[in-house]
């Protein structure tokens, strides 16, 4: 995919100031389409990622317990409304003789979130990635996010948390493996 228009998104939001009654000249505002444009390009930055550039890190290994990574933070911009959403996502599988570099895991997460998204397919596409790139016997992904097109406007309830849920192989058809994993998730860290 193409790098971002940034003239053309500074062009919008200086249309956007001119649309609400606002100067764009002011002092305040000299710079904010061109501050726009750079935040849209950063935080859309997954757009123009491939996230199978971060499963080189492949290492083979006989380990097959469960491997979990909570906890890690994520934001992302809901597509509806243009504004952003954010939270925790805990991504698990369970090895089928390949484990993935840890950080990989956080990565991957970011690759899917830095796009235009919607948080149930964003969970779904980070549990099909590591489903059809490592080939575990299971995958669980959650996400626990606060959506600022609920927090900040329309019914704006702070502090509701949206979570979505994505079981694969293993942890979708086994009662027991399933509970186990969302045990580990979701084990108070206090």
């Amino acid at each position: 995919m193409e790098k971002p228009d940034l003239d053309r998104i500074e062009r919008a939001v200086l249309e956007i100031l001119h649309a609400i009654g606002e100067d764009p000249a002011r002092e305040g505002l000299k710079n904010t389409p061109q501050r726009v444009a750079r935040m849209y390009a950063e935080l859309l930055e997954g757009m123009r990622s491939d996230p199978a550039e971060h499963i080189q890190s492949i290492f083979h290994e006989k380990y097959d317990e469960i491997v979990l990574l909570r906890d890690i933070p994520f934001k992302s911009i809901c597509e509806h409304h243009l504004m952003p959403f954010t939270g925790q996502a805990h991504v698990a599988y369970l090895p089928d003789g390949r484990v993935l570099g840890v950080s990989k895991l956080a990565r991957i997460v970011d690759s899917f979130a830095h796009r235009l998204q919607l948080q149930e397919r964003l969970t779904a596409q980070i549990a099909e990635f590591l489903m059809d790139s490592l080939k575990p016997q299971g995958v669980a992904v959650v996400l626990e996010a606060s959506h600022s097109c609920m927090t900040l406007r329309g019914i704006q309830k702070p502090g509701a948390e949206m979570v979505t849920s994505a079981l694969r192989g293993i942890f979708k058809r086994d009662p027991r493996s399933r509970a186990e994993v969302l045990t580990l998730m979701h084990r108070s860290t206090s």
